[in-house]
């Protein structure tokens, strides 16, 4: 039986990666910082390990020798990479580096979960275009791409773009969480028009890496949805599947949340790769949020 390893498995991606592989009875070692906060506990052997204690992912590493390696450990809110470059580093470059040098005594496959943020401006983007990060988060996903690539191993670099999904015990709320939560006390908000994302249902993402795994493919692979629309057709999409009032959302431009980071209005991932390669057919945003709170 194949051995997988997930790293950041207390985040919402590493939740769902370590529920679907347990489900499908594969021996997951999960691996997170602290207490374990997934709630379903069956299926899975769960360490808690700081990854930037290079003893302690040696010796995990060294004691588990996983045939496949997931890492989707990050420090990953764009905001927080700029207001601490160091930990970002730290987090984001410098632990993936002590993740491949680990792994390079046994040669797992090395799956890398990056981010539509590598890229700039005028999307949907293709795997193969020029990578022009316009923050430091997306510089620093960039560099842990390139680490990656230069390892030797049988590797695979995934880019999802806005993650959603089901929302269990122990996650932060997504995105379509605090509309549904903010709709239901009758409270306005505000959100932006002028920006456009290809949002991926988390499941699809698991479904794809599965793909990748079965097929042992390396590359880099753009694991999206297929829907290119603006967090406003989102938040509306949400309303409306869920019978909660729309008029409490209110039209606006990102020039009403002046941030300090750069983020791409026209960003989103092409998935033609995906589709011929891995047989990836993500779900309609519509049916993504049906799912997500059902």
């Amino acid at each position: 039986m194949q051995k997988i390893l997930i790293t950041g498995c207390n985040g919402f991606l590493g939740q769902h990666l370590t529920q679907y592989f347990a489900a499908k009875k594969l021996n997951v070692i999960a691996v997170g910082r602290g207490a374990c906060r997934i709630e379903n506990k069956n299926g899975f052997i769960y360490e808690s390990i700081d990854l930037t204690d290079t003893y302690y992912v040696n010796k995990c590493l060294q004691t588990y020798k996983p045939d496949i390696v997931i890492h989707a450990a990050a420090m990953s809110k764009p905001d927080e990479c700029d207001a601490n470059k160091k930990e970002c580093l730290l987090q984001n470059v410098d632990v993936t580096d002590s993740l491949i040098q680990a792994a390079a005594n046994f040669f797992p496959h090395f799956i890398y979960i990056s981010t539509d943020f590598i890229f700039g401006e005028n999307g949907p983007h293709s795997e193969d275009e020029i990578a022009l990060p316009l923050n430091f988060y997306g510089e620093t996903k960039l560099k842990a791409e390139r680490i990656v690539r230069k390892s030797g191993l049988l590797c695979s670099i995934v880019r999802p773009v806005f993650i959603y999904g089901k929302l269990y015990a122990g996650m932060r709320p997504s995105f379509l969480h605090w509309v549904k939560n903010n709709l239901e006390q009758n409270k306005p908000i505000k959100v932006v028009s002028d920006q456009q994302r290809t949002p991926t249902y988390a499941i699809d993402i698991c479904k794809g890496i599965e793909s990748i795994i079965c097929k042992r493919v390396p590359g880099d692979f753009n694991l999206a949805g297929k829907d290119i629309i603006s967090p406003y057709q989102m938040a509306i999409t949400v309303a409306r599947v869920l019978h909660l009032n729309e008029l409490l959302i209110e039209n606006v431009t990102s020039a009403t949340f002046p941030e300090v980071v750069v983020r791409a209005k026209q960003s989103g991932l092409k998935i033609d790769k995906a589709v011929k390669e891995l047989n990836y057919h993500p779900v309609s945003f519509e049916e993504g949020v049906m799912l997500s709170f059902t």
